[in-house]
Parts: C-alpha cells; structure tokens; sequence
C-alpha cells in the first residue's frame, strides 16, 4: 500500500499485477489499482478531475487527465471516503505511476491532492539491490 496526505485528503493506492490479463511474450502488462480517497478535513469536498504521470521500465512518459475517476466526480463528507479499481497496461514488466487529483472544497477553494508514487511491479521484474 501506498499513502499520501495533502489538505487532510489521504489518498492510498493497492497496486495488483494482473498475470491472466497480461501476455509477457507479446510485451503485454497489466495492473489494477485500487485507490482509496479519504476526507480527513471538516469540509465537504469533491474531486473534479484527475493528471496521470504513468512511466514505464523505459522511461517512457505518458501523461493522463480529465474530468473525475471511472465516470464519476465523487463529493466527500467530512470522514467519509470514496474507493475505486482502474487499470494500466504497460509494454515493459514494471513502471511508475504517480499524479494529482484537483478537488473543491465547500468554500469554493480549489486545492490539489497528491496521488503518491507507487510501483507496477510483475514476477517477470528484475530485481537490482545496490
């Protein structure tokens, strides 16, 4: 698990490598995630839209944005949390991905949230220790 906090907005992130949706011989990977998005703030806030950084094994750099998260523009009540599954295909075994999310609170502020960096990582990974 992955974690970040900005502006009382914990974000945390469940990488899983998908082996029955990914075809190594063909250069094909595939993850879900699943990100967990909590309102630790008094304000009611909501999530507007979303900015990817996706980099693969490499360093190729593909940047994703747009309007919410699986369709939706999630509105959170204080303590309340919002949790969604995605995915990323990648043509290398493993990469990064990291990003903001832009949100409004119920004072009208507008505020970015990190997405911390997390790893997609599959068994065909090689490890490198220094």
């Amino acid at each position: 698990m992955y974690t970040a906090v900005t502006h009382d907005i914990q974000v945390s992130v469940f990488p899983e490598y998908l082996a029955d949706r990914s075809d190594p011989k063909n250069d094909r990977y595939f993850w879900a995630y699943t990100i967990e998005i909590a309102n630790m703030s008094r304000l009611r806030v909501q999530l507007l839209s979303r900015y990817w950084q996706i980099t693969d094994a490499n360093g190729h750099v593909e940047e994703v944005q747009g309007l919410g998260v699986v369709g939706e523009q999630p509105v959170l009540e204080p303590g309340e949390s919002f949790r969604y599954t995605s995915g990323c295909p990648l043509t290398t075994p493993s990469g990064i991905m990291t990003g903001t999310y832009h949100m409004v609170d119920d004072a009208d502020h507008t505020f970015p949230v990190a997405i911390p960096p997390f790893s997609l990582d599959s068994p065909q990974t090689k490890r490198v220790l220094n």
